[in-house]
């Protein structure tokens, strides 16, 4: 063999083990930010809630954000930071998604998101009241979460029970089965009850809870004080109402709605 045939299959040889292209070589998967706990925020556009009252609650959302008691709740966390986004539901099909997903971690995060819940305009104004419609498609956001999240749970606020779609409970069922947690804010307007009824068909997961508000006026008060225990939450327990500036709790069944809504009254049971 000469030389020029050696020269020829060491060219051959090199172009061989030579690496691909850079522009044929798979892209980096997309980087996701890890956060404490991925929260949707779905909030009741039914026929029941007329425009005064949808205002109450999308004000008291923004109140409780910008409150510095939410943004300490988020700094005590491991990552400091939660992932937000808000979804307005009616019917089982029938869900807007009014603020996308929002990392929030500063003050200029939170203030960014207070305000884009205040901006967002109301899309739906009736259809019936799906909870576990609710509970389907906060599901399917959750999967979409552009982050890594610890915990998972849906925050579900309305004043009725489930009257359309298919059976509440068998959504929450599959949502606890999915590593979902849901707690609620019942508003007790309409249904006095709606407190029990949403403690036994719609709260479930590790660490479950709500805290009804009495009426739409009082909606921005139970919203702060549910944030600040939903962002901190851990244990197993479910419990019937929460206040994280008591002292004590109690693991009996309050007995009034006094107590229901100014105690903190905690019922721990197996998650479901």
């Amino acid at each position: 063999m000469n030389w020029k045939s050696v020269l020829w299959a060491v060219v051959a040889l090199a172009a061989f083990c030579a690496p691909a292209p850079a522009q044929n070589q798979a892209p980096p998967a997309e980087q996701k930010d890890d956060v404490a706990l991925a929260l949707v925020l779905a909030v009741d556009a039914s026929g029941s809630v007329d425009n005064r009252r949808f205002e109450l609650q999308k004000q008291g959302y923004a109140a409780a954000f910008r409150s510095p008691k939410v943004l300490n709740s988020i700094r005590s966390l491991m990552t400091q930071s939660i992932a937000v986004t808000m979804v307005q539901w009616t019917g089982p099909r029938l869900h807007v998604v009014a603020v996308d997903w929002m990392q929030v971690k500063d003050d200029t995060s939170v203030n960014a998101l207070a305000a884009a819940i205040e901006a967002a305009p109301r899309q739906l104004f009736g259809g019936g009241t799906s909870i576990s419609g609710a509970i389907d498609y906060a599901r399917l956001l959750l999967a979409q979460c552009p982050c890594h999240p610890a915990r998972r749970v849906v925050d579900i606020s309305g004043d009725g029970s489930n009257n359309s779609g298919r059976p509440v409970t068998q959504a929450r069922d599959e949502a606890i089965q999915d590593g979902v947690g849901i707690n609620g804010l019942p508003i007790l307007s309409i249904e006095p009850f709606l407190d029990r009824y949403y403690y036994d068909n719609v709260i479930g997961g590790p660490g479950a809870f709500m805290i009804p508000a009495e009426n739409y006026d009082t909606f921005a008060d139970a919203i702060l004080k549910k944030l600040i225990t939903e962002i901190a939450m851990n244990g197993d327990g479910r419990s019937i109402a929460v206040d994280p500036n008591a002292q004590a709790t109690s693991q009996t069944r309050p007995s009034s709605r006094a107590s229901l809504t100014n105690s903190v009254k905690f019922v721990f049971e197996e998650p479901r």
